[in-house]
């Protein structure tokens, strides 16, 4: 066991410190006794894993799956698995006018009461409607009228959404105790938070540590660990402390040369494996982002193969559409290509150069995923070259979330954008179809051609026309996608840990024993 020196110390900071004080252990011992503690990226804004904007941040949801199950599970390869949800049956019927679904029986709450067929009802619609706060409304509204028979469920398509059963497994997709629920409330169920999951809540201290215990009664078996820890560590160099100096048994999202370090540490091991997130900058539709030539310049003039081998030293995968390879409408012929020069000619078109550059701001996070401020850096030194001065403002990615909600992001934005289900409708669709809240691109003919696309029920026709909006959004420039992103996690030797291909670093993937 490596021994901290003070400088590390130092850098674990409060909630690391706290945290060892709450798991009533030193750090050296940090691996023993069942308990598993995870320097985990981000904080933890809220327990209902269903409304407000923390619902849709992709890197919450290994906290989320640990005390909640969704509907619809989903393996670590991205499969759907009726053994690892609360519906073991679900589809529509042949003409796609009605859904139906069966519930898994025998199933309790943490606080001991049964989980039953009017939970999953509440649940769809209460996500259904719009004053809750549910960011997927749109989605969970496409059903309705619902019937309960035993542990089978019927509903009417009131919308055919393609991707609705795909949602159970994604964000917003739990399952909440309809009783517990409309006994506390709101602050209630924050205070005291129940669901069905591997792990229930036992302490939690705001932007320092969740403490998790193992659930007994849990359907999928006992858990590998009684405790879990999640320290919020959202500085990427506080993480490689954790980790090193045995603080933290596994920890995620270190920059990729102290990856390469770590690993080689005896006693340490890691894995990085690609993983459904992209890399992106959103382009808002205001200021310098109405000129064309000035969204495509930026766009030439990003040198991804250089990022990607530079900064991120090989881990990571350039991309032109925001369909990452393993995603359902990825077409490798979509192209925009590094060219410096043409940048330049763009932005002489428009009246700009070296000489009088196009001046914005881009917004960016500073350690959430690795490299992300490096990266902007990078991009903005190349944009400097060909004439755009951008300047830079580091945020939360709690406050992205409440800028792209109320569409008040900068003219660019950084950001990582998850599709653990690799449809293009929550890629592409999401991102740029104008009345999504989560997008900030809005103009008429870029909806007129996904609007149609929402509701089509021929496959090959839906997919054939998310690919043909993903060429026109390239040829316009309405967005720069940067890459695939690649997966670093650091682990104890000791510990077996199973890869998630949507980046959720859950308890339930780690076991111990190499």
């Amino acid at each position: 066991m490596l021994t901290p020196s003070r400088r590390q110390a130092l850098a674990l900071g409060a909630g690391g410190f706290l945290a060892t004080l709450v798991t009533g252990r030193g750090i050296a011992r940090a691996a023993e006794g069942g308990t598993l503690t995870i320097a985990y990226n981000v904080n933890l804004p809220s327990f209902d894993p269903t409304v407000g904007p923390s619902a849709v941040n992709p890197t919450i949801q290994a906290i989320y799956r640990s005390i909640f199950d969704q509907f619809v599970g989903q393996a670590p390869d991205l499969s759907f698995q009726p053994g690892l949800g609360l519906l073991t049956e679900w589809g529509w019927n042949e003409d796609k006018t009605k859904i139906h679904m069966t519930v898994r029986e025998g199933v309790t709450w943490h606080d001991g009461s049964p989980f039953t067929a009017e939970d999953v009802v509440w649940s769809l619609q209460r996500a259904a409607d719009e004053k809750t706060g549910n960011p997927i409304q749109f989605v969970w509204s496409t059903a309705g009228n619902y019937v309960v028979d035993g542990n089978k469920i019927t509903a009417d398509v009131l919308r055919f959404e393609p991707t609705f059963f795909k949602w159970m497994a994604f964000l917003t997709g739990y399952v909440l105790p309809k009783a517990y629920y409309e006994k506390v409330g709101p602050e209630g169920f924050e205070k005291k938070p129940v669901g069905t999951g591997p792990y229930m809540v036992d302490a939690y201290e705001g932007n320092a540590f969740l403490r998790l215990k193992a659930n007994p009664n849990w359907y999928g078996g006992k858990p590998a660990f009684d405790t879990v820890v999640f320290k919020f560590v959202p500085d990427a160099t506080s993480r490689v402390a954790e980790i090193e100096s045995g603080s933290s048994d596994v920890t995620l999202e270190v920059p990729y040369e102290e990856f390469d370090r770590l690993i080689e540490i005896e006693g340490l091991a890691g894995s990085a494996t690609p993983i459904s997130d992209i890399g992106m900058i959103f382009l808002n539709d205001v200021d310098a982002m109405l000129d064309k030539n000035v969204r495509l310049a930026a766009h030439h003039a990003i040198d991804k193969e250089a990022i990607v081998k530079r900064l991120l030293l090989g881990y990571g995968v350039p991309i032109d559409t925001l369909e990452a390879p393993e995603y359902a409408a990825y077409d490798a012929s979509i192209k925009v290509g590094y060219d410096p020069e043409k940048a330049k000619e763009l932005l002489k078109a428009s009246g700009f150069s070296t000489e009088n550059p196009v001046k914005f701001r881009i917004q960016t996070t500073r350690g959430f995923k690795p490299k992300d401020y490096e990266m902007v850096q990078a991009i903005v030194g190349m944009w400097r070259k060909v004439g755009i001065e951008a300047e830079i403002e580091v945020y939360e990615i709690a406050k992205h979330y409440e800028l792209r909600a109320a569409d008040q992001l900068a003219p660019a934005a950084f950001y990582n954008w998850g599709n653990a289900i690799g449809d293009p409708t929550t890629s592409t669709g999401f991102a740029m179809f104008g009345p999504s809240p989560h997008s900030v691109w809005d103009t008429d003919d870029l909806d007129a051609m996904i609007a149609p696309l929402w509701g089509e029920k021929d496959e090959e026709k839906r997919i054939a026309g998310w690919k043909a909006v993903d060429k026109y959004i390239a040829e316009e420039g309405y967005v720069i996608p940067l890459l695939q992103y690649v997966q670093p996690v650091v682990y104890k030797a000791s510990l077996k840990v199973t890869p998630n291909v949507s980046g959720a670093l859950q308890p339930t993937l780690i076991a111990p024993g190499a």
